[in-house]
């Protein structure tokens, strides 16, 4: 990849970049579930102003973000969307480990994240990091699998 990539912290400019990017990685789920994932109906502007969102960029576009909220004694991962063009080039393991670091410099031990049953893609790839499946939770026509993961 000789593309120039970069992380930086989202402000209220990158709102609809951020929607665009969030709806453009999660329109595959749309026929599995028949309806928007949670995080294309999300609101971005809020969760600029609530949530540490950190965007990848390569060459100047939007390709990839992580949105992590602390909680009790833990790191929450809200949101993890990568560009279909940009998938399978280890971007999503590379905002994992950097949500470890977040959570390291924040003095948190735990990781947690939650995604829909049914992105059973997501649910392995987690697990390959790493995560365990603490609890599965009902959810419209499906269940959240709630996943952790101790670090430090």
């Amino acid at each position: 990849m000789t593309e120039a990539i970069s992380l930086r912290a989202a402000t209220d400019a990158d709102v609809d970049a951020i929607r665009a990017l969030t709806r453009e990685a999660y329109g595959k789920w749309v026929p599995l579930i028949g309806r928007e994932p949670l995080p294309m109906t999300a609101n971005y502007a809020e969760a600029v102003r609530k949530h540490r969102i950190d965007l990848v960029e390569a060459d100047g576009e939007l390709v990839a973000l992580i949105e992590m909220a602390p909680g009790a004694g833990h790191l929450l991962i809200e949101n993890i969307a990568v560009s279909p063009r940009h998938q399978g080039k280890g971007i999503g393991k590379k905002l994992l480990a950097h949500a470890e670091q977040v959570a390291a410099s924040l003095g948190l031990k735990v990781l947690r994240l939650y995604t829909n049953k049914r992105f059973a893609e997501n649910v392995q790839l987690y697990l390959r990091h790493g995560y365990a499946i603490d609890r599965e939770e009902p959810l419209k026509d499906s269940f959240l699998v709630h996943m952790s993961k101790r670090v430090g």
